[in-house]
C-alpha cells in the first residue's frame, strides 16, 4: 500500500469513527459519555478527516458540561420521546414517506440495504430501524469496511452503497431533522449536534460524488 492509499483508509477510518461518536451522541444521555472522553474521541477523528469542524466538536464538549446532565436528559426526551408532541422525530420514514408515519416503504428500503451490507440490528434494540442512530452506525459499519479493505472492487462496491444510503436516506432527512431540533431544542448542546450531523454528512456525500 502507497502512502496515498494509507492516507485515503485512514481518512476513511476516521470518517468511520465520527459516525460512530455522532450515532452514540443520539442515545440518551449518560454520565458515560463524559468517563469515555467521547468529545475528545471526536474531535480527534474531525481533525483527521474535516479539520474545520474540530472546534465545533468542542463546543459540543462544553455545552454537554455546562448544560448538566439532568438538563440534558430533560430536553432529549422532549425533543425525541415525548410523551406528548414529539417536534423532532427522530425516523426517517416520518421525512421521507409524506404521512407522518414510521416504518413506511423507505424504512423498508433502508432494511434492504442494511442486509445488502450484512448489517444486523441487534435483537433487542428496541428502537425503529430508521432511527437516525441506527443510520449514522450504518454509515460508521460501512466506512470502516471501506478503511479496512485492500480489494478495490469491494471498496468501490461499498463506496457505491454508502452513496446510495446517503442519497435516498439520510441526507434526504437530515436537513429538514436538523432544523427541527434547531428550533425546539432548549439546550444549546443539542443544536450544535444537529449542525455538526448535518454538516458532516452532506460534506461525506459531497465527497462521494466528487470521485465518481
Amino acid at each position: 500500500m502507497n502512502d496515498s492509499q494509507n492516507r485515503s483508509h485512514l481518512r476513511h477510518l476516521a470518517r468511520a469513527d465520527v459516525y460512530r461518536l455522532l450515532s452514540a451522541c443520539f442515545y440518551q444521555p449518560e454520565e458515560i459519555f463524559l468517563e469515555e472522553e467521547l468529545f475528545g474521541q471526536l474531535k480527534t477523528a474531525m481533525a483527521k478527516v474535516s479539520p474545520q469542524r474540530v472546534p465545533d466538536g468542542a463546543s459540543l464538549e462544553s455545552s454537554f458540561r455546562k448544560t448538566g446532565l439532568e438538563a440534558l436528559q430533560l430536553d432529549y426526551s422532549r425533543l425525541f420521546l415525548g410523551p406528548f408532541e414529539i417536534p423532532a422525530k427522530p425516523y426517517g420514514s416520518v421525512y421521507l414517506d409524506g404521512e407522518k408515519v414510521v416504518m413506511g416503504d423507505s424504512t423498508l428500503q433502508a432494511l434492504a440495504l442494511y442486509r445488502e451490507a450484512n448489517f444486523e440490528i441487534a435483537g433487542d434494540f428496541r428502537e425503529m430501524p430508521d432511527h437516525v442512530a441506527v443510520e449514522l452506525e450504518f454509515l460508521y459499519l460501512l466506512s470502516f469496511r471501506i478503511g479496512q479493505t485492500e480489494d478495490h472492487e469491494d471498496q468501490a462496491r461499498l463506496g457505491a452503497l454508502k452513496r446510495r444510503f446517503l442519497e435516498e436516506h439520510l441526507g434526504q432527512w437530515i436537513g429538514t431533522f436538523s432544523e427541527a431540533i434547531q428550533q425546539s431544542a432548549e439546550s444549546d448542546f443539542y443544536k450544535q449536534l444537529a449542525d455538526l450531523t448535518e454538516q458532516f454528512v452532506r460534506e461525506d456525500l459531497q465527497e462521494l460524488t466528487e470521485v465518481v
